[in-house]
């Protein structure tokens, strides 16, 4: 469950980073300024579709902090998920095995690796 009165002081932080007043971030995010109003007042929690819009409006803003308090604000720059699978792709390169020559005059390549980790994720590898 939410905490409201943390929530609010999270949302205000956000809004005081950007140097906006609550009307102009309503602006940003298309929300009435009222909604911001009731918001921070703590009078309505925010809807799913209010926090999507800040995130969507402010990249910068992580999901779990602003909803649990849990992370950075703001967000430490990530590499994108093709930068982040390009690195990972030389990495397992770089580790695997000279392939002898038998292997090589067969004109075989490996089309897809799958790496399973014991958390129950998964990363694929696709050829390209």
């Amino acid at each position: 469950m939410i905490n409201n009165e943390e929530f609010t002081k999270r949302l205000q932080k956000v809004i005081d980073f950007y140097g906006e007043s609550a009307s102009s971030f309503a602006e940003k995010i298309g929300v009435q300024r009222s909604s911001i109003s009731h918001i921070l007042s703590g009078r309505n929690k925010p809807s799913l579709d209010f926090v999507l819009k800040v995130l969507s409006s402010f990249p910068e803003v992580e999901l779990y902090w602003l909803m649990k308090g849990k992370g950075n604000f703001p967000a430490e720059k990530k590499e994108t998920r093709k930068e982040e699978i390009s690195k990972e792709k030389k990495h397992l390169i770089s580790k695997t095995p000279q392939i002898s020559q038998a292997a090589k005059s067969e004109d075989k390549t490996i089309e897809r690796i799958v790496i399973f980790y014991t958390d129950g994720t998964f990363k694929n590898f696709e050829h390209s």
